[in-house]
């Protein structure tokens, strides 16, 4: 019994995989720390003493972890070491991302590890809402850290979106079941590929992006952080301003491009480049298409008719922060809850949306909403015509009743979760927009929330302690799909 230490019946040798996993994890971690020491060491900031003793720190624990549960993985994982993986290594590393954070001489993250947590947790899981204030003289390593943690968690939730969680039938996503799902031997060449490619177009959009950014308006430290942040769809930026510090309408139109292309399924892209023209006819990439181009028309000729701006200063202030919201990256030009109730209304609810699963975005995912759409029609026309069958397709295939049930089951899930945590953040004194703003920009990981304390002008550095813990629960929980955090509380889990 020595080596079998029970978790109820689930021995720890059945964790094993997924401990090693999480090592090999924060050796990588501990690896992208080197990079902000050296901003900093070469800014002659003293912060690069926290990033250089947080490196090896995390090494020693990863390659601890990695050598005491040293194991074969040729044969993949099981639904219960899959759902243990997902929040075992985003905890894990969020912990450890805090850490240089935590440690350094950066006054608002500076022995208050509730913060340090706070950002690493927003940071790793995309999400882009800050404690920080005056980002503007804020060290070029924490800057830069809070970018990368942003770049490897967009990179890390595609991964878990097409290898993970269709094999765990979460939440409707088994629909997007593709190679990276079969864990057969002989399928594993054809996983690598894929995997290789999904990386190799990441980067490549990322120092396109950076590249664009440098040419029309941005120094290349700040090229560099928001190309990170923008292709991860994640919104972290170096000014308090957001992208508003630069009046550039280029830059603008640049960003919201790249924006979009990280709210793509990466899987289109890597077909698209084996010449496979079929994938063109996507239909989420399409509806998320179409729901923008309506939303950004009706937008900006609101703000034409109300005389906020011209046609084209309209035109390309509503694109750029309808595209920021639904695809869950955060930026701002400009506080648009400025523009009026109706545009507080219409962001509010932007927020649920998100973009295309197997992308970096979060929110509920277009997929989903397509799911419901033809599921009601079906049911609308039960009650006109009893007797009648009317099939549910979703692109030119009939849609399961597992997937159906599951999205249903999604929906019902994230708006008890998101209720729950509007009354919760309430019980803290803050107002309502405030709360249920804060928990919807949580759960679908868009950052930034309504009205004056954590609107796009504002910041979560003045909520309450106890309020930034339940925010970053909610932002994993969230980035997670909901599914794989909260069957964790599940005693029948951990049982055999």
């Amino acid at each position: 019994m020595h080596d079998r230490v029970l978790l109820g019946s689930w021995a720890l040798p059945h964790a094993r995989p997924v401990v090693h996993l999480t090592g090999r994890m924060l050796v990588a971690l501990s690896a992208a720390m080197l990079l902000p020491a050296a901003a900093d060491g070469l800014a002659g900031n003293p912060d690069w003493r926290a990033f250089l003793l947080g490196s090896p720190i995390t090494f020693a624990c990863g390659a601890g972890l990695v050598y005491a549960t040293r194991c074969r993985l040729t044969g993949g994982l099981t639904v219960r070491q899959a759902f243990l993986l997902t929040p075992l290594a985003w905890t894990t590393l969020v912990l450890f991302g805090a850490l240089p954070l935590y440690i350094s001489d950066y006054a608002q993250l500076k022995d208050s590890f509730t913060n340090a947590f706070f950002e690493s947790m927003s940071g790793l899981t995309t999400t882009g809402a800050t404690v920080i204030v005056g980002l503007d003289t804020a060290p070029p390593g924490i800057l830069l850290w809070r970018a990368l943690l942003q770049w490897l968690g967009g990179i890390g939730i595609i991964g878990v979106a097409i290898a993970i969680l269709p094999a765990l039938g979460v939440g409707g996503m088994q629909l997007f079941r593709t190679e990276s799902s079969d864990r057969s031997e002989k399928a594993m060449p054809r996983v690598r590929e894929i995997a290789t490619a999904i990386v190799l177009i990441y980067v490549g959009l990322t120092v396109l992006c950076g590249v664009a950014f440098w040419l029309v308006a941005m120094t290349p430290f700040e090229a560099l952080v928001h190309a990170l942040t923008t292709v991860s769809t994640a919104g972290f930026s170096t000014s308090d301003s957001s992208m508003g510090k630069w009046n550039s309408p280029a830059l603008h139109w640049l960003a919201t491009l790249f924006m979009l292309s990280g709210a793509i399924p990466f899987v289109l892209y890597v077909r698209l480049f084996q010449g496979q023209r079929d994938a063109l006819r996507n239909s989420q990439v399409w509806v998320l298409l179409g729901f923008l181009a309506l939303v950004i028309t009706g937008l900006a000729t609101w703000l034409v008719i109300t005389g906020r701006y011209g046609a084209a200063d309209a035109l390309r202030f509503a694109a750029f922060n309808v595209v920021s919201v639904v695809t869950t990256t955060g930026y701002a030009t400009t506080d648009y809850s400025l523009w009026g109730n109706v545009a507080v209304g219409v962001f509010f609810g932007l927020m649920f949306v998100g973009g295309c699963t197997g992308s970096t975005s979060g929110g509920m995912k277009i997929f989903r909403f397509e799911v419901m759409v033809r599921m009601l029609r079906s049911h609308f026309l039960r009650l006109l015509y009893p007797r009648g069958v009317f099939a549910r397709v979703y692109a030119g295939r009939p849609l399961p009743d597992d997937v159906v049930a599951s999205v249903v089951v999604f929906f019902s899930l994230y708006f008890t979760c998101y209720s729950a945590l509007t009354i919760a953040l309430m019980a803290f004194d803050l107002d309502f927009l405030t709360s249920a703003s804060a928990a919807v920009a949580s759960l679908s990981n868009v950052g930034p929330g309504l009205g004056p304390i954590i609107g796009p002008a504002g910041n979560f550095s003045t909520l309450p302690d106890a309020s930034k813990w339940l925010l970053s629960f909610g932002m994993l929980l969230g980035r997670l799909e909901l599914f794989s955090v909260l069957i964790l509380f599940f005693p029948q889990f951990w049982r055999g």
